[in-house]
């Protein structure tokens, strides 16, 4: 008799590779998102919950459960050989830009580049195991939210305070491991699960 469970497709976890980001840093953040949200019209802006804070190094998409174990042990040996990160949350700023923005964002940094040449390596290591796109130039943030429609004069107050903080600094923090997180999407909205962690240069 054929076996059933042997010609079920594989489950298909959605996940992303990240940072996340320590409480103090996330409470300023959301100190300053509840700054900005007053000066848009609610319909203008999705806001992102705190629960989305994280530094997003690769958004996977959707993975089949069985591929999950290889995929863990590549990232596994970047993060083996990878220092430590100090990072700093940063600034306001806009996707594409300011004139035509699409997402309001607060800038994520470290002073030695180890985030940049962190992330391309592991975008080297999940492509096989991922049919998403990856960008094509990374830059390190951590989204405030995203403009639905809007006239231009509706958002003039929140591009002028996001001016005002341009260099304002939100946190700093060392970062000694990288995670691999599942996004279970739920009528309540997206549910985040770590399914591995692991750690910078042997930590």
């Amino acid at each position: 008799m054929e076996n059933v469970a042997e010609n079920k497709p594989a489950e298909r976890l959605r996940l992303f590779v990240a940072i996340t980001v320590p409480d103090a840093v996330r409470d300023e953040i959301i100190r300053v998102q509840r700054e900005l949200q007053p000066l848009a019209p609610r319909e203008a802006v999705r806001w992102a919950k705190p629960e989305q804070f994280h530094l997003t190094l690769r958004f996977l998409g959707n993975v089949a459960s069985n591929s999950v174990p290889a995929l863990q042990e590549s990232v596994r040996i970047v993060c083996a050989g990878a220092p430590a990160l100090h990072l700093r949350a940063q600034g306001i700023g806009f996707f594409p830009n300011n004139r035509s923005p699409r997402v309001i964002w607060v800038g994520v940094s470290d002073d030695k580049n180890h985030l940049a040449d962190l992330q391309k390596k592991i975008e080297t290591a999940v492509r096989p195991f991922t049919a998403e796109q990856g960008g094509e130039r990374f830059a390190g943030h951590l989204t405030l939210g995203r403009f639905k429609q809007f006239k231009r004069l509706e958002i003039r107050e929140l591009m002028a305070r996001a001016e005002v903080m341009k260099d304002r600094t939100f946190g700093e923090w060392t970062v000694q491991k990288i995670e691999i997180i599942r996004s279970e999407l739920l009528p309540t909205g997206a549910h985040y699960i770590s399914i591995a962690a692991f750690p910078l240069g042997g930590n």
